[in-house]
């Protein structure tokens, strides 16, 4: 797991005008979350942002993320430091990733509030990680060990160092501070569980299903883990625990698309008719203009709808703006699906010039 969980999206809903008078169309939301006026105060009003983001990250809804933009855009008063973080925090969720540095870098220039700083150096880290900017992020996680010292500066320092050429020592480091963490906060280690399974998927450990069972177990509504874990059982054809895990999660666009391509394999009787709901989910998407997550887009175009020249299109655009482990193999896997010889040489050398091997890619591995 990035620091910062990635993004795990439920599309919205289909477009359909046949329904009968008893039907329920929709279940609105819990009411105070979608509130659209904003509290006089502050604090109160940054309660409720970060209570709507913190439901966009859990339901996968991202209208929720909307009532918390919503809210912002609304606000007149001070701008405080939370609520600079908070922008940010939608800015990212949102892909803007450049506007959501530039507010991190100036808050941390100008804050009153040292603990708000420290939350935009640990954003500003994930941002550059999740770009693939691994020295900026060095320089973060490095900053966060004078300020933050504990389990989520050495996390933060273990994704950096793991993704340019030190894995294996990455690995081992982390495991040993997080096993003598007695005293650490259970928030630390969360993140520390969730950068050791990600770490240990990078050296095809079976201890990356073991890190992420338990952050489900701590919470089973941890999307991007969820997601982490069923791609983990996918690729070893482990078919039948790929659907115990997205059980439930069809709305969910990057579990929804795990799961039909598991239910493909399997040959089940419900595999057609989840697969005609992400083509129309996917095409309604694009109609209405709000298609944010290519890449679960370009994956379904890839193993489902058997249109590798469009996936590739769309692994492109998103490889620009996202350099995560489940970007780069997605594009390698489309480049190589086209026969794209440039595209895979493009990303060989981007890996080779940061000392990048990664199990999941076993494509370019010895």
């Amino acid at each position: 797991m990035t620091l910062f969980c990635g993004s795990a999206t439920a599309a919205p809903a289909p477009i359909n005008t046949q329904f009968d008078d008893q039907d329920i169309l929709v279940t609105l939301p819990e009411p105070a979350l979608t509130t659209t006026t904003p509290p006089a105060d502050p604090n109160r009003l940054a309660d409720l942002i970060q209570a709507q983001i913190q439901q966009a990250r859990s339901t996968g809804d991202p209208r929720f993320t909307g009532y918390a933009e919503g809210l912002l855009q609304q606000w007149n008063g001070q701008m405080t430091d939370r609520l600079r973080v908070l922008k940010a925090t939608i800015d990212q969720s949102n892909h803007r990733f450049e506007q959501a540095r530039n507010g991190l870098t100036d808050l941390i220039g100008s804050n009153t509030d040292p603990q708000q700083a420290i939350q935009a150096r640990l954003m500003l880290a994930n941002i550059e990680l999740v770009q693939g900017r691994y020295d900026a992020a060095a320089e973060h996680c490095n900053e966060l060990t004078q300020r933050l010292p504990g389990l989520i500066a050495a996390s933060c320092q273990a994704q950096a160092q793991a993704r340019t050429g030190q894995p294996v020592a990455a690995y081992q480091q982390l495991k040993q501070q997080f096993a003598n963490a007695g005293n650490a906060t259970e928030t630390a280690r969360i993140w520390a569980l969730g950068t050791l399974g990600d770490l240990a998927a990078q050296l095809d450990n079976p201890a990356a299903k073991t890190y992420w069972l338990a952050l489900l177990s701590a919470d089973p509504d941890d999307l991007y883990t969820r997601a982490q874990l069923a791609d983990w059982y996918l690729a070893r054809g482990e078919v039948n625990q790929v659907l115990s895990v997205t059980e439930g999660y069809e709305t969910v666009d990057s579990l929804a698309v795990i799961r039909a391509i598991a239910l493909e394999q399997a040959g089940h009787p419900d595999a057609g008719a989840l697969k005609a709901t992400l083509t129309q989910r996917f095409a309604e998407a694009q109609w209405r203009g709000n298609l944010l997550h290519k890449r679960d887009f370009a994956r379904f175009q890839l193993d489902l709808a058997d249109k590798p020249e469009s996936a590739l299109e769309n692994a492109q655009e998103n490889w620009a703006d996202q350099r995560e482990p489940s970007d780069t193999r997605l594009l390698l896997r489309a480049a190589i699906s086209t026969g794209n010889t440039d595209q895979i040489a493009s990303v060989k050398t981007w890996l080779s010039q940061n000392g990048q091997q990664d199990a999941r890619y076993p494509e370019i591995n010895p």
